[in-house]
């Protein structure tokens, strides 16, 4: 069955029209045909959005019971027994009611997406999983319903609904949003201009990046290789030197005059190993662009202007950023330079920018001799070795007929040390054999022949020939060896690399493939296993476009074991680059491996504490459940026996005592249930301006009342809390207070406003708790000193602080001065809130 089509309306704040725009997008595909139902739509009022809803079919809700309350949630069951074509789920990041199919709404509608029905959903920016703090920084309301970044990237389509903090603003004071009550506090408070526009900014900016990885996808899909212009995106070409400061922050400059602008860093690294970068300065300029906001990025290319134009035109560039040459004025004669080479080869849909420096013009240190010899140097090596005797040969016999025999011999041994230099050995010998000929043709007595008369010539002639020789393979084993060293320092600095990674303890696959595909130029790499020599192939992790499935489909594969290889595409390597590459590889095993590692780790440490919390359930099941049960079973079994004649007073005390032990089996078990709820992570608060006065009292109802003093003033500001989670909180803390006090003395109870934050603080007169064990307290199943079984399962605590830490509060332990100990409860408040005006919930859906 083919999967779904998921579309998202994206929008920055609520109110913008996401709902809207989905509901006559259904209406627009009704119209045509297409068969549309209503999931879950929410119209929170609005009686625009209320009337869109009229002529489609709405799926019936599921109706859940929670906290005694009922709540409807969208009914996946029905949708997929309905099966449509498409089908409507508005608020995408919504947490749905405990006890749901799913935890969280997306989780539904990927259920409906695998079944292949379309979805149509909406979601805010501010629910994005990734801008959390982000958002939290700009609105100071921290968002509790979030949706995995992953989830929102995988939709075929997503569309974003725009409106201008003024038209929001205003659609907001015509009660177009929120009721009317509502209004002015929403408009001074998440509303603010500055916000939306922050919001909008995010929006704009998530939608941008969206789009670019549409864009490119489509340019590698259809090998696109012309530089479309869509967004300023600026590539910095590094070459290790001091200058490359001056050039990322002059980049970054650049990219901030334009919208969207993007800097990436690019070193491109010879392939004989780097021989003139500074790794101290590379790591510098690496944090600095990172710092600035743009992306590193190293290649190998052995034609540097090449391999910088190849990687601007790959990542759709618009502009490359170069430093003046640090060549002195007379070393241009050996060639133009990095920078007007790329400047001539860039085409029209390059701007070069060649920026001066403090090192211009003061010269460098002369870079090593490239690993391999390039076909240019080869041939002008032969050049220098066959045509070059025979062009000295015609200048000395036309214009210098009279140097002597000695100076020709050392102008013709010149001409074999540069063949050996340009070309290697063969073309030094070529050299030294064609002009021992041509020396002896003209030059020797008798000339145009042969022969040599005196026999000092002919050893002279002896002594050129092996000088030659011997010069030529020197200077060629001298520059092989340059290139070995090279090529060893290279592969020294990949492997120390592959070291620090491990050393580091870095695990990300990804990374290091992506670092492998950059090291050695290629267009994709893939880390292949599988379980046997006759299962299929698997991916463990790729990066780069169309990976290959299969070590056959590959241009290079490097085997790791009998199970697994890496696969690489875009090229052949050499065999010389092969040893490098099986480090990578075994470098790529070890990350997989420690990785899978981990995971088990993680979910062997979960197993844990879920067996230690099942062996404490148990102890608490077998005692601390069971004395409870003993004793009521024991107080009906004696009102139940006709052997005894129980007084009025006898009856009512046994009936007490089933009282209080059915009390004592509600505690626990509610603990035991609410430890559960936070384990699992299925308490979700339902957040709202509340006032203590109304809280605090009703959470005293089950302890005696001269056991606490209640301090709590009338002018304290509302908070933000879950009034039932609270009760429970204040309850737990209070009666785990009264259980260590001395008898005569009562808890205080006492509340106070600090900044932005109302403390309410539970003091006792018991014997204290010592400094290491106030983070212990706080554990489940764990009692202080010699508290009897019969005093509970030490749930309570870790309950109030569960609920507290979900509420956005914290909840801590201090001594009381004088002895005992005081729990400080510290809540977010309403700021500029009345406590008896009405609230403005927390958590803004559209």
């Amino acid at each position: 069955m083919a999967r779904g089509r998921l579309r998202i309306y994206l929008g920055a704040a609520p109110g913008v029209g996401k709902t809207y725009a989905m509901l006559a997008e259904a209406h627009r595909r009704t119209e045509r045909g297409t068969d549309c139902v209503v999931a879950f739509v929410e119209h929170h009022g609005r009686p625009r959005t209320e009337v869109m809803l009229h002529g489609l079919e709405q799926i019936p809700r599921r109706e859940l019971d929670h906290r005694g309350a009922v709540f409807t949630e969208m009914d996946v069951d029905a949708v997929l027994a309905r099966r449509p074509r498409v089908a409507l789920v508005d608020e995408l990041a919504h947490t749905n009611v405990p006890g749901s199919r799913n935890a969280k709404r997306w989780q539904d509608v990927e259920e409906l997406l695998a079944a292949g029905i379309d979805v149509v959903s909406t979601v805010n920016i501010q629910h994005l999983e990734s801008l959390g703090d982000v958002v939290e920084s700009i609105t100071g309301v921290r968002q509790r319903e979030t949706v995995p970044d992953e989830v929102v990237r995988r939709a075929d389509q997503i569309e974003l609904v725009d409106m201008s903090p003024e038209a929001l603003r205003r659609r907001m004071a015509h009660g177009n949003v929120y009721r009317s009550d509502k209004v002015d506090a929403a408009l001074s408070n998440y509303f603010r201009p500055g916000n939306l526009t922050a919001l909008r900014e995010l929006a704009l900016l998530w939608v941008a990046d969206r789009v670019d990885a549409y864009l490119k996808q489509y340019r590698s899909e259809h090998r696109v290789s012309a530089i479309w212009g869509s967004r300023e995106r600026i590539v910095v070409g590094l070459t290790g030197g001091p200058e490359g400061r001056t050039l990322i922050r002059r980049a970054a400059r650049l990219a901030e005059k334009g919208a969207g602008g993007e800097v990436l860093a690019v070193y491109v690294s010879r392939s004989d190993g780097l021989t003139s970068a500074s790794p101290k300065e590379l790591a510098v300029q690496r944090t600095l662009v990172e710092d600035l906001g743009g992306t590193f990025h190293q290649v190998v290319g052995e034609d540097v202007p090449a391999a910088l134009l190849d990687f601007a035109r790959g990542v759709n560039a618009t502009q490359i950023v170069l430093g003046v040459s640090r060549r002195k004025a007379w070393q241009y004669v050996l060639g133009p330079g990095v920078g007007a080479t790329v400047a001539r080869e860039s085409g029209p849909d390059l701007d070069v920018h060649l920026i001066t420096h403090a090192e211009a013009g003061k010269g460098r240190l002369p870079l090593g001799r490239p690993a391999r010899l390039g076909r240019s140097r080869i041939i002008w090596g032969w050049v220098a070795g066959v045509l070059g005797p025979a062009l000295l040969t015609w200048l000395l016999t036309g214009l210098a007929p009279e140097v002597g025999l000695a100076n020709d011999m050392l102008l013709y041994l010149t001409l074999t040390v540069a063949a050996a230099l340009l070309g290697g050995l063969l073309p030094a010998l070529t050299s030294a054999l064609v002009g021992s000929l041509l020396l002896n043709w003209y030059f020797t007595p008798p000339v145009h022949t042969l022969t040599i008369a005196d026999p000092k010539n002919i050893v002279a002639m002896a002594i050129f020939f092996g000088v030659a020789v011997s010069v030529a393979s020197v200077v060629d084993l001298a520059a092989r060896r340059t290139q070995q060293a090279a090529r060893l320092r290279a592969e020294s600095e990949i492997l120390s690399f592959l070291a620090g990674s491990v050393l580091r303890g870095e695990t990300s696959l990804e990374a290091l493939l992506e670092r492998v595909r950059e090291t050695f130029g290629m267009e994709s790499v893939a880390l292949l296993e599988r379980a046997d020599d006759v299962t299929p192939w698997t991916c463990a992790g790729s990066v780069g476009p169309q990976p290959c499935g299969r070590p056959e489909n590959a241009d290079v594969d490097m085997p790791v074991g009998d199970r697994m290889t890496l696969a690489l595409s875009g090229r052949v390597l050499p065999a010389s680059d092969r040893r490098v590459l099986a480090a990578f590889a075994a470098q790529a095993v070890v990350v997989l491996d420690r990785q899978r590692l981990q995971h088990e780790a993680d979910r062997a440490k979960e197993l844990a504490e879920g067996n230690r919390i099942r062996t404490a359930l148990l102890a608490a099941v077998s005692h601390d459940l069971r004395t409870p049960l003993a004793g009521i079973k024991a107080a009906v079994s004696s009102l139940r026996s006709d052997d005894v004649e129980w007084s009025e007073e006898d009856r009512a005390e046994l009936l007490e005592a089933i009282e209080a032990g059915a009390d004592r089996l509600d505690n626990l078990v509610g603990n035991l249930l609410d430890i559960t709820r936070l384990q699992t992570g299925t308490v979700t608060p339902i957040v709202r301006e509340t006032d203590l006065d109304e809280v605090v009292p009703m959470a005293l109802g089950g302890v005696p009342e001269d056991g606490v003093e209640l301090d709590i003033p009338e002018t304290l500001p509302m908070v933000h809390v879950d009034r039932g989670l609270l009760e429970r909180v204040v309850a737990n803390v209070v009666e785990n207070a009264v259980k260590y006090s001395p008898p005569d003395t009562p808890v205080l109870v006492k509340a106070s406003s600090l900044a932005d934050r109302v403390e309410v603080r539970v003091v006792d007169r018991g014997s204290g708790v010592p400094d290491g064990a106030k983070q212990r307290i706080f554990e489940p199943f764990q009692r202080y000193g010699d508290s009897p079984r019969g005093a509970g399962v030490g749930l309570g605590l870790a309950v109030a602080r569960g609920f507290t830490e979900a509420m956005g509060g914290t909840l801590t332990a201090e001594d009381t001065p004088g002895g005992g100990l005081t729990m400080v409860l510290s809540l977010p408040s309403a700021p500029g809130r009345e406590p008896d005006r009405p609230a403005l919930p927390t958590a803004l859906t559209s």
